[in-house]
């Protein structure tokens, strides 16, 4: 078994706003792999699903997002899944829109739920799979802004995006999180101007 988490809040107020992300990438993952119907474990909502061999446990907490951890925890303890075989999905507020990022461990980023997760397991080695919801700018509260929902124009952007990102995790599933990483990060292009800067894929 392999746990793949999509941090999110739950109800209808905040379906499809951007810190939604991690929700709406278990979502398409889902409906990719035909999972089963979904049932209420571990203060989340939870799918069952196969995948190349693999069977995947697909979780959205259900306590909001500050309170990701205790559910996560208790998925982890209850299949006794070590946190490598663990990968969070989530926003990210410091990517530019639809941008991806893979990660094999690192700190929260000032993400919340992310921070909860690592508080729960107490160690930041699980894979992350982090997708960006872009920058609220200087007059923007960043609070209301990951609580707001995807403009009209960016809602094609983020709809692929959550695609790409499923598949990303069934990369990680079968591969593993480096040769994911080697795969599917990429650099982005400097800003104009600017002089290019090396890239090592799968850098952490």
């Amino acid at each position: 078994m392999k746990i793949v988490v999509g941090i999110g809040n739950p109800g209808k107020r905040y379906a499809g706003t951007r810190h939604n992300a991690g929700y709406m990438i278990i979502e398409n993952l889902a409906e990719q792999l035909g999972a089963g119907p979904g049932r209420e474990r571990f203060d989340s909502l939870v799918q069952e699903a196969p995948a190349d061999g693999e069977k995947l446990l697909l979780v959205r907490p259900l306590t909001y997002v500050n309170l990701s951890g205790a559910a996560v925890r208790r998925a982890l303890d209850w299949y006794r899944c070590p946190p490598g075989d663990l990968v969070v999905v989530c926003d990210d507020l410091n990517l530019p829109l639809a941008c991806i990022r893979v990660r094999r461990s690192g700190s929260s980023g000032g993400h919340n739920g992310l921070q909860s997760i690592i508080d729960h397991l107490g160690t930041t080695e699980f894979a992350r799979i982090r997708i960006g919801i872009g920058s609220p700018g200087p007059y923007i509260d960043g609070a209301d802004y990951v609580l707001g929902k995807f403009a009209d124009d960016e809602q094609p952007l983020i709809a692929q995006a959550c695609n790409d990102a499923a598949r990303i995790v069934l990369t990680w599933a079968k591969r593993g999180i480096d040769e994911c990483m080697n795969i599917h990060n990429r650099p982005q292009p400097p800003p104009a101007g600017s002089a290019p800067e090396q890239h090592e894929a799968g850098q952490q």
